[in-house]
């Protein structure tokens, strides 16, 4: 399967772009600074762009046969490029006919809010991460309303442990007692199996230990 990686250079992005590219899959792994991704394959192609840009994410989406949006903000809390720049991308995979799109959004969005602890819900998403939450918010409205083959993926707060709890697939509402962490191998994993496996199509899902 081809398929692009919007986001590639992100701590999660790069491990999915691994993923994939270990499953056998071609990869065009789109970022500002595609260079840095620091990854050598014969289905591995490099595109440096700007999400924001829509020309730059048409090139990248044209001849894929899935997308998978990792897009993250950096040290800034208060870009909109999850939001601007997944409405771009959905645009691109309507005029090149590209249906299957797996985006990363955060555990706490929607319905999963119920999911969170105190410091989740009011210090960290409630101040000092609030318009990160809010561009989540958009991105994940835009995602389900845009009539394609979505998958929204929602993680918990990222580690690299590897002595987590087994990671809670499809978190439900009322769980309560989490980690709220979930490592970032396993967070590329999913969304690099939910690609062709197709199970959660048009469902939100969380992820969490």
């Amino acid at each position: 399967m081809k398929v692009v990686v919007f986001g590639a250079t992100g701590s999660v992005g790069r491990l999915t772009v691994e993923t994939l590219l270990d499953a056998g899959h071609v990869v065009t792994a789109f970022a500002r600074a595609s260079e840095r991704l620091g990854l050598s394959h014969e289905n591995l192609r490099r595109m440096s762009g700007d999400a924001l840009n829509a020309e730059d994410v048409a090139q990248a989406v044209r001849g894929q046969d899935a997308v998978i949006v990792t897009l993250g903000s950096g040290m800034s809390r208060k870009s909109v490029v999850r939001s601007e720049g997944t409405l771009n991308i959905i645009k691109a995979m309507h005029t090149h006919d590209v249906s299957r799109l797996v985006c990363q959004s955060t555990l706490g969005i929607g319905e999963s809010w119920q999911t969170l602890n105190f410091w989740w819900k009011f210090v960290m998403f409630g101040a000092l991460l609030a318009p990160v939450f809010r561009d989540h918010q958009v991105q994940e409205k835009l995602v389900q309303a845009s009539g394609l083959d979505w998958t929204i993926v929602r993680p918990a707060a990222f580690t690299d442990s590897a002595t987590l709890r087994p990671v809670v697939k499809d978190v439900p509402n009322t769980a309560r007692g989490l980690d709220l962490k979930v490592a970032r191998s396993d967070v590329a994993r999913f969304l690099a199996e939910e690609l062709t496996d197709r199970f959660y199509i048009g469902r939100a899902v969380g992820l969490s230990s």
